[in-house]
């Protein structure tokens, strides 16, 4: 019997969806910062096994308070990634457990098995603190499994794939074994540049920001590309271009280095600046960027 099928990952922002996608697959597919929101898109992690392929779908962090069209988007895929799964993981931190984190659990679907991964274990040095936190959490609602992982030492993930395995439907393979996403590498360019921007600026960075790949050149031993960033206002450029170009340079150096690393060979890359007004302005215009 062989199973497969999709397990959304979700929960509000900084609790380690990303990191807890990216290690599941064995491979850096979604960008981490600090940033709440730094996942944009939903991203699909490929887990193959001999008895079964695991689907892993990363979602942006559901934000409970209001804000403008890219926060309804946000939200609106966050959502729509459980709804779309056959299985639902919903992340929270192990030192915390809040009124944001009840909200997105009250609003997961009640068809379909919802796991709950306490992750950031690592980071509790008494585990029996864990215990009132569990019972807290279970008189929210009723969750197939709880299971404390750690996602940046992977403790507990073999238990968390096994437990999602057996919950999927019967069906053959979707990807071919050696898959480990469904987005191509110019997706994954502009999404590692843009992790890049969020690390390198913090706070600094408008909440509007974001990449475009204008040209991409896949050759046998080398990847030309040249990107965008795009701010909403002129007056948003300095921040990013640095005193003389130095920060700008210092973000393309560094997402160079790592997108040699992804794609195992030379990466040649432009990387500038434009203002592009409005573009997160409303909902039309942000699925002109691929925001769904």
């Amino acid at each position: 019997m062989h199973r497969c099928g999709h397990i959304a990952i979700v929960g509000r922002p900084n609790v380690g969806k990303s990191t807890l996608l990216n290690r599941l697959v064995g491979q850096k597919l979604s960008i981490t910062s600090d940033r709440p929101q730094t996942t944009r898109h939903r991203i699909v992690g490929v887990v193959t096994r001999p008895d079964a392929q695991l689907l892993f779908l990363d979602s942006p962090g559901y934000q409970t308070r209001s804000g403008g069209a890219l926060n309804r988007v946000l939200n609106r895929t966050a959502l729509q990634v459980a709804e779309d799964a056959d299985v639902v993981i919903l992340v929270c931190d192990a030192r915390r457990w809040t009124p944001a984190d009840e909200q997105i659990a009250k609003l997961l679907p009640t068809d379909r098995p919802v796991l709950l991964a306490i992750n950031k274990i690592d980071s509790v040095p008494d585990k029996a603190a864990l215990l009132p936190l569990v019972e807290r959490i279970g008189q929210c609602r009723e969750f197939d499994e709880i299971v404390p992982v750690s996602a940046r030492t992977g403790r507990q993930l073999d238990l968390l794939i096994d437990l999602c395995a057996a919950r999927l439907p019967e069906s053959p393979p979707l990807y071919e074994p050696d898959t480990l996403t469904d987005r191509s590498e110019r997706f994954l360019a502009a999404e590692l540049i843009r992790e890049k921007l969020f690390r390198q600026l913090g706070d600094e960075l408008p909440y509007a920001s974001t990449v475009e790949i204008e040209g991409f050149e896949e050759l046998p031993k080398l990847r030309r590309i040249q990107a965008a960033v795009l701010v909403d206002r002129e007056s948003q450029k300095p921040i990013v271009l640095g005193a003389g170009g130095e920060r700008i340079k210092r973000i393309a150096s560094e997402a160079r280095r790592d997108l040699e690393q992804m794609f195992g060979c030379k990466v040649f890359l432009e990387l500038f600046v434009k203002v592009k007004s409005g573009w997160a302005g409303s909902e039309q215009s942000l699925r002109a960027y691929g925001y769904e």
